[in-house]
């Protein structure tokens, strides 16, 4: 009998975005935008939840809220470094086996989503699981900030294999497109291995860190969503965030 993943919620987050400086402490609804994250990772139900901050007023405001916060390196190149970072203070033993990796900026992310990453999981070969789902318009897709996912669905099936990743319209011909969601569930081997990899060629060039992951051989596995959650990059979707959860 397989024996059950044990996941731990990382929720990295920084003050320095280029395009919204401060980001994870605007205010929606009168709650700051990270501990809005923190709430909807508490709501998911599938481990305990921390996030993992560059600078003391982010911690301050989780703890306020009466969340778990650890400080990290300000330096350090990626969420997903961040993430690994306090994983090594908050689990040093290795209990948690699976580390979902939740961006801090998806404050209509609907909790489910957070179970239905861990499913590709269920094969052992595949070590990340992340989320796609359908590009609706060909105006959306062919906006480079949408992240193309070159997977295919077997009938009935809700998981795939991840050939590729691009901000360019891939695959060719008729079919479905699949947009890509920056949720990810590392095995932890997995996540361990990838911080000690360099840059690799190709995630540099399509500016796409998972990239790193398949060129070093490792395996991503996707599961379909119904819809893809508001992400907030600028002040108009900051606006536009205000607005929904009013």
């Amino acid at each position: 009998m397989d024996r059950p993943l044990t996941p731990i919620i990382l929720i990295p987050a920084r003050m320095g975005s280029s395009r919204l400086p401060g980001k994870p402490l605007a205010m929606i609804g009168g709650v700051p935008m990270i501990v809005r994250m923190l709430h909807i990772a508490e709501a998911a139900g599938v481990g305990p939840v921390a996030i993992a901050c560059a600078e003391d007023e982010i911690a301050a405001a989780v703890r306020a809220a009466g969340g778990t916060a650890v400080l990290t390196n300000p330096s350090l190149p990626s969420g997903s470094d961040r993430a690994h970072a306090a994983l090594q203070v908050l689990d040093p033993e290795g209990r948690h086996d699976v580390v979902i990796n939740l961006q801090g900026d998806f404050p209509t992310l609907q909790p489910a989503l957070l179970q239905r990453v861990l499913l590709p999981l269920a094969d052992p070969a595949i070590d990340v699981g992340t989320l796609v789902v359908p590009v609706e318009s060909e105006e959306e897709a062919a906006l480079s900030s949408v992240v193309k996912a070159v997977c295919a669905f077997r009938e009935g099936a809700v998981t795939a294999p991840a050939l590729y990743f691009s901000r360019s319209v891939v695959p060719w011909g008729p079919g479905p497109l699949w947009h890509h969601l920056g949720v990810y569930a590392y095995r932890r081997a997995a996540l361990d291995r990838f911080v000690s990899l360099p840059v690799s060629p190709l995630e540099k060039r399509e500016s796409l860190e998972q990239l790193r992951l398949l060129e070093a051989g490792m395996r991503i596995g996707v599961a379909r969503a119904p819809a893809a959650p508001f992400g907030v990059d600028t002040p108009e979707d900051l606006e536009r965030a205000r607005r929904i959860l009013a």
